[in-house]
């Protein structure tokens, strides 16, 4: 019977040890499947905040270039603006005291050249700077015939007549 008090608390103690080593088994395996889901989540937080931050980026870029993007479509004439660009033109000729307008226009069989035709008058030094404010212009040009002559005037009051026969090359149909 001695040995019947002892066997209790024995008994006792190993039943406590497996019971607890079987929680702690439990919470192990529960710990570990909780950092397996915050894993997981911290990576689609990362790819979800890094996504976020590209489209920072981006927006701060398109604002960046927003200016030059603009130039580049002033570059570029639609078949619907048409009409901007030939006011352009008229308006380069009065800024260096001449005078001109669209005598024709062609857009060609397949739409993808726009040939227009301009008649300037005034001195010829007016004429010679209208040319070169054509050749700087925004629109990519392609000068297919420039014809100066004299029409008329006294020596010191002759008026030029110039003829530019261009491609507009920079034409989106």
């Amino acid at each position: 019977m001695k040995n019947n008090p002892l066997k209790i608390p024995l008994i006792l103690s190993i039943i406590f040890f497996i019971a607890f080593s079987f929680f702690s088994v439990f919470l192990y395996q529960k710990i570990n499947n909780i950092n397996k889901e915050t894993e997981e989540i911290t990576i689609i937080w990362q790819k979800e905040m890094n996504r976020r931050e590209n489209i920072i980026n981006l927006n701060r870029t398109l604002e960046e270039v927003k200016d030059k993007r603009i130039n580049l479509e002033n570059h570029f004439a639609k078949s619907s603006d048409v009409v901007p660009f030939l006011d352009t033109t008229e308006k380069l000729a009065t800024k260096v005291g001449a005078t001109a307008m669209v005598d024709s226009l062609n857009t060609g069989a397949s739409n993808d050249k726009f040939i227009v035709q301009l008649k300037a008058t005034g001195k010829f030094e007016s004429l010679y700077k209208f040319l070169l404010l054509l050749e700087n212009s925004p629109y990519e040009l392609a000068f297919l015939s420039v014809d100066f002559h004299k029409s008329s005037g006294d020596i010191k009051n002759t008026k030029w007549e110039a003829v530019f026969k261009m491609q507009l090359l920079s034409f989106i149909p």
